[in-house]
């Protein structure tokens, strides 16, 4: 008891918090350099040598990049940090979306050069819809061509953000030395060792060059005004007589913070160890604590109505946020504990599910290693063993006080492959293989295709796919075959029209009878499929209602033209008859089903195809057969703007004219082109392009 009091005396001390960015940002440079400078680990990882902590996978080792969200702790300045390191590549964009659904603050890592890029945006905006306090860190201010201020900018002009700089860097590119915290007036100066990290050294602005001191007198107004203008009592202060204190100032600017009203900006070099402090100390001064974040919010599940839990005094409530199979420890399934404790091998309850699960061994994870807890509390983001029915979006709570919080919604899987075993004895492995990584990735879906016998996995890209196999081929042991990649169409509908489903089966004795009658119409792009029930006088009765909308959707799944789903319809119920004795639930919800497809046929429908949001950035003498490439593959170009890092083209392309874009863009620009892609939305198959988008069927 006297643990879990003290535990709850210091929910103020706890942090929890993700690194977000674009690929090659450095989130993950970051990481290690925290790290190191928090003591947990001897020696700095590093991406280029495969030897980074955080991104333990072979796969993330051998192309550098992250995949999986990985977890670790650490300790500063006697606060606990909790630290979730996301993958910047659209491909895993799953990871973040999980991530930024249980995490407190974020830390947005911008390149100095590049500024905010495309998935920077992305990220951006998935924190903005969990209302995730966010602060910002511009890493490589030691590169050639980097610039502090136009890199803060950049959040104002392409997110929307209001970049506050909380300090101001000494030196530039090859001669960045350290910084000044615009503050307290303190710098954070680093000295080069013959061996070892840099030495850090505390000295006043005073002596500091005269142009350092005056961009600090100017940066530390702007500042100022800022804080003023998001917090009026900070506002009253500033315009009064007393000079505001570092506590004041600290204390109004973490205030518009936690608001989502201002993003403090912080620079630094990863890569060299310089103002890896500064953010520490950024990270405890101005991001939530689990008691500053809103109570959060579930449902009852008996009857539906809303329950808040608060992070103190109330009971175990946790939501699970991603399922892991483990090399050594087996299945885990990774927690954010809202409210109340729960001790190992206790009885909890999944919510979700209506189920009783036994809360095996609990860890706290140090990216692949492990520290066993014997008990999880408020706050904590712990692994648990021995969760068998408990999957991504559960909740875990107490049986009595039962609560059942939202879920995560992920995105919809954009392109398919179909594997098969290449040997009889890979059968089955394959199937429990698949099965597993299923369990893993919500953005990865197996389906059999009944007119083909093949198996088909979808996921979120190129990429994610190629990755998904080779853990199949070096995780489980399973050779796979593979076809060439498909993409996700949707059908929509054209018109609206009505469908008439009747189910008659008579074999002797007790008969099935069914009778829907329904209208379809077309909603506007991303409305999702929707229900209503117009049946009145009681022509269907109520408990037959819910089985004709279930059939009527299921239906949705294969439409007319390719098979694919028919998305963004409403469909309503408006007539139908019941046969005292024979109707039943299952003839119902057959008579829905047949009632769609009636409907279908006299609408019409019409293919849709995912379009991809591409930026690429190239020099200025590659900017014309970019452009000819792009036009060439029924690209719509956008904005085009000269960079500081050369020509930056926004587009959009059909996911089908863009596999192997890696490649040829390339080949166009001699290696220097960078591109980054992402989903945007589904659009109309032009009517010249539906027979051959067909012909893969």
């Amino acid at each position: 008891m006297s643990e879990n009091s003290s535990k709850k005396t210091q929910l103020s001390k706890v942090r929890n918090v993700g690194f977000i960015a674009h690929i090659d940002a450095g989130k993950t440079s970051v990481t290690e350099r925290v790290l190191y400078t928090t003591g947990i680990t001897y020696k700095v990882g590093t991406v280029d040598q495969g030897t980074a902590v955080m991104d333990w996978m072979a796969q993330e080792q051998e192309r550098g990049i992250t995949i999986t969200a990985a977890a670790t702790s650490t300790e500063w300045n006697d606060h606990d940090i909790n630290i979730i390191d996301t993958p910047g590549h659209v491909d895993f964009t799953a990871e973040v979306e999980r991530s930024l659904r249980v995490l407190d603050g974020g830390i947005v890592v911008l390149d100095a050069v590049a500024g905010v890029q495309s998935q920077s945006e992305t990220v951006w905006r998935q924190a903005d819809r969990y209302g995730v306090p966010r602060i910002s860190f511009v890493n490589k201010m030691d590169r050639t061509g980097a610039d502090f201020i136009a890199s803060a900018n950049s959040i104002k002009t392409r997110l929307g953000g209001q970049p506050v700089p909380v300090q101001i860097p000494v030196g530039s590119e090859a001669d960045f030395v350290g910084v000044v915290n615009l503050v307290t007036g303190e710098a954070s100066i680093y000295e080069k060792q013959e061996q070892g990290p840099p030495q850090l050294v505390k000295q006043d602005i005073s002596v500091q060059t005269e142009s350092v001191q005056n961009t600090f007198k100017e940066q530390r107004d702007l500042l100022l005004n800022a804080v003023a203008d998001n917090d009026d009592q900070f506002l009253e202060l500033y315009l009064g007589d007393t000079e505001p204190t570092i506590d004041d100032i600290q204390t109004a600017l973490r205030r518009a913070t936690l608001k989502n009203l201002v993003t403090p900006i912080f620079c630094g070099s990863a890569k060299n160890g310089i103002a890896v402090e500064p953010l520490l100390d950024g990270i405890i001064t101005y991001l939530p604590s689990p008691e500053d974040v809103p109570p959060v919010t579930g449902t009852d599940p008996t009857d539906a109505s809303s329950i808040v839990r608060h992070a103190h005094d109330e009971p175990f409530t946790a939501l699970a946020y991603k399922v892991v199979t483990d090399p050594f420890a087996g299945r885990l399934v990774y927690l954010r504990v809202y409210s109340g404790e729960a001790k190992s091998g206790a009885m909890v309850y999944n919510a979700t599910r209506k189920k009783m699960e036994r809360l095996g061994r609990v860890l706290r994870m140090h990216a692949n290693r492990r520290e066993e807890l014997e008990v999880i509390v408020s706050g904590d983001i712990p692994a648990a063993v021995g969760l068998k029915e408990t999957f991504t979006g559960d909740t875990l709570c107490d049986r009595d006080t039962a609560i059942v919080l939202e879920s995560i919604d992920f995105p919809d899987p954009v392109i398919s492959i179909a594997v098969e075993p290449k040997s009889r004895p890979d059968q089955e492995k394959l199937a429990q293989a698949l099965i597993k990584l299923g369990e893993e990735d919500p953005t990865f879906q197996i389906r059999h295709d009944k007119d083909s016998g093949q198996t088909i996995i979808a996921g979120m890209g190129e990429l994610h796919l190629e990755i998904l196999l080779d853990r199949m081929r070096r995780e489980f042991g399973v050779e796979a075959a593979t076809g060439q990649p498909k993409v996700s169409y949707r059908e929509a509908v054209n018109q609206q029209a009505k469908g008439d489903g009747k189910f008659i089966r008579q074999s002797g004795g007790r008969g099935q009878y069914g009778h829907a009658v329904l209208t379809i119409e077309p909603l506007d792009r991303d409305s999702g499929i929707q229900f209503e029930n117009k049946i009145t006088g009681g022509s269907i009765p109520r408990e037959y209602i819910k089985p004709v909308e279930n059939g009527a959707k299921e239906a949705l799944g294969s439409g007319i033209l390719g098979g694919y789903s028919v998305v963004d319809v409403k469909i309503t119920l408006t007539d139908g008859s019941f046969h005292a004795v024979d109707s039943s639930e299952m003839a119902f919800h057959i008579a829905g089903s047949m009632a769609v497809k009636d409907a279908l046929r006299r609408a019409g429908c019409s293919l849709l195809e995912p379009v991809m949001a591409v930026e690429i950035t190239t020099p200025d003498q590659f900017l014309g057969d970019v452009l000819d490439d792009l036009s060439r593959r029924r690209g719509l170009i956008g904005e085009v703007r000269l960079d500081r890092i050369g020509q930056i083209v926004q587009s959009k392309i059909p996911l089908a004219e863009m596999f192997g874009y890696a490649t040829d863009i390339r080949s166009l620009t001699q290696g220097r082109a960078g591109h980054s892609v992402q989903f945007s939305h589904y659009d109309h198959v032009p009517a010249n392009h539906v027979a051959k988008a067909l012909a893969e069927v």
